[in-house]
């Protein structure tokens, strides 16, 4: 008998809900039980990315650096920094990619001078939620797309070092003094430098974005230089329904699995003893799940070997 000749299976929002309603022993029968199940859903996804590293959702990423900024936003869906280099002289027969080091944020806070000036071999991943607060502050003075000092009513309220938006562009600002903002990056996280008036622009918005704080800040020319990042990004939002989860297939057993679990703790007249069946099965699944999907290069680990001469 000949085979489909097909390797597409996969499970809408509604099958898979369905499939975890079964297992539960119960059927997917009413608008709320999808949508509870699809908030369930969501939470499962967040779980995971506490759990470890999930191979799927690693991304390559890449940003110019500018001489003399230390501070530059990444995506405000990253979850973890993974690896990074610094890429001399990009695009060109010379390229280079050099190793730089992680640190913690007690190391970086001892550095004396954050705005020394050479090659980066150092940054601190500041790891903020992504989040946006409207503050009371406003311009004192107007500003134009290239002025790097930034004059406000008052910065009670606002962190050392971070990111603002004044309507629809983000400025990043590692000093403060006084009431000004100084030595601003205008036009960050994919936003244009523009000129700002006093009159009619609303209050300023705290913007809490992930970011990287690098140094030495880069020498002159600083276009010589390209942060390159491998990041984990979060797991996409369950669909409408007819769309597929954004997980490869072959963790499929584990996401259906887990949301039964879930699914058979908060509806009403479940038998314990299936929960802890469900539970049981689940972790199992996501044991298998997690031992998979992993990296299967070989590690080899080479002495040092090291001779001393009296």
């Amino acid at each position: 008998m000949p085979t489909s000749g097909t390797v597409a299976f996969n499970l809408d929002l509604s099958n898979l809900i369905e499939e975890a309603f079964e297992r539960v022993g119960g059927e997917l029968r009413s608008g709320y039980d999808l949508r509870t199940a699809r908030r369930s859903l969501n939470l499962l996804t967040i779980e995971w990315s506490n759990r470890g590293v999930n191979l799927w959702t690693m991304e390559q990423g890449s940003f110019p650096l500018v001489t003399g900024q230390a501070i530059y936003p990444i995506p405000s869906d990253t979850i973890q920094i993974l690896d990074t280099v610094i890429r001399q002289n990009p695009g060109t027969l010379n390229q280079i990619d050099i190793n730089i080091s992680n640190i913690a944020e007690p190391t970086y806070s001892s550095i004396p001078n954050k705005l020394t000036q050479g090659r980066p071999i150092q940054y601190w991943f500041n790891r903020q939620s992504g989040n946006e607060n409207i503050t009371a502050i406003t311009l004192a003075q107007d500003i134009n797309a290239t002025d790097t000092t930034i004059e406000l009513s008052t910065t009670t309220g606002l962190a050392a070092a971070g990111f603002i938006k004044i309507n629809n562009e983000t400025i990043s600002y590692p000093n403060i003094s006084g009431n000004s903002l100084i030595n601003c990056a205008r036009g960050q996280n994919g936003t244009t430098a523009t000129s700002h008036a006093v009159i009619g622009t609303p209050p300023i918005t705290v913007q809490n974005l992930p970011c990287v704080n690098l140094w030495p800040t880069p020498n002159p020319p600083g276009d010589q230089y390209t942060f390159v990042y491998w990041r984990l990004r979060r797991m996409q939002d369950a669909g409408n329904g007819t769309t597929v989860q954004d997980i490869p297939f072959r963790l499929i057993p584990c996401m259906v699995a887990g949301l039964a679990y879930y699914l058979g703790m908060k509806l009403p007249g479940v038998d314990p003893t299936r929960i802890q069946m469900l539970k049981m099965d689940y972790e199992e699944q996501w044991t298998l799940a997690s031992q998979e999907d992993r990296e299967t290069a070989p590690l080899r680990i080479v002495p040092r070997n090291m001779f001393y001469y009296g």
